[in-house]
């Protein structure tokens, strides 16, 4: 394919839009349909929601949600408020946030609120590539 036009999303402030390219083949299948680029990191996590209450490693982050490692069971659709620790003499990043998948010993948060609004987690984003 010589000219493809294709709908793209800023990952600073989420507009969307169409983009040209030339020359450039994609593929058809659309095997990520994520709306944010993923970081992979290695941050300390607390969460709580009602009764339950956990900690874990937030494995990848995105200006959308993030992939927690962790032994606590919770259910899809459950809301918890996150404290993600960035450096050990800092104030936790709190965030609220749904859980949007399970499975064994991983949670798949989606943020109730954009990064954007949260100007620490939005500068840390930024930061480490998003």
């Amino acid at each position: 394919m010589l000219l493809l036009v294709a709908p793209f999303r800023c990952q600073s402030c989420s507009h969307r839009f169409l983009a040209f390219h030339i020359g450039r083949n994609y593929s058809k299948h659309l095997l990520d349909r994520r709306e944010h680029k993923r970081i992979p990191v290695r941050l300390a996590l607390s969460f709580s929601g009602g009764r339950t209450r956990g900690t874990g490693m937030v494995r990848d982050i995105s200006m959308g949600g993030c992939i927690i490692e962790c032994e606590t069971m919770v259910q899809v659709d459950d809301i918890f408020y996150l404290q993600m620790f960035l450096k050990e003499q800092e104030m936790p990043i709190e965030v609220a946030a749904m859980v949007r998948s399970v499975s064994p010993k991983r949670i798949g948060f989606k943020f109730l609120r954009s990064a954007r609004e949260n100007k620490r987690l939005f500068e840390f984003l930024h930061a480490n590539g998003a």
